[in-house]
């Protein structure tokens, strides 16, 4: 089950879109690696790959937002901040429990809510900004 990039998602700023794409990929390595039954091969890969995203896209992210004086920055912002706890949670579960079926569905629900609701929603109404400036 693939969670599909769509045109429609692009903000305009080639380094951003792509670093929507790059996750998009991610997480559907993972979402495929579930479906065969080898999710917990896969959810550290995963987990790596977000930590690096969280600090590096939400970065690029937030600079454009500001240099640009977007209105709604701060609770871009806000959502940001939401997932890097949702993500140090699941690094917490990782440490306590280890890798388990439960943990990988965990991830599952709350990467992919996260593309879902974020990329396809608050990244969206940030690309009909930047687009509305031109």
């Amino acid at each position: 089950m693939a969670i599909e990039w769509r045109k429609s998602y692009e903000i305009g700023v080639e380094k951003i879109d792509s670093q929507h794409k790059e996750l998009f990929i991610k997480i559907n390595n993972l979402l495929e690696a579930c479906s065969t039954h080898k999710g917990k091969e896969e959810v550290l890969s995963t987990i790596d790959f977000l930590g690096d995203y969280v600090i590096t896209h939400f970065s690029d992210e937030e600079k454009l937002q500001k240099d640009n004086e977007y209105p709604d920055y701060k609770d871009h912002k806000s959502a940001h901040e939401r997932f890097v706890k949702d993500y140090e949670k699941l690094k917490e579960k990782l440490d306590e429990e280890g890798i388990s079926l439960n943990f990988v569905m965990t991830v599952n629900k709350v990467v992919v809510d996260w593309l879902v609701k974020h990329i396809a929603s608050a990244d969206r109404a940030f690309g009909t900004f930047l687009k509305s400036k031109v």
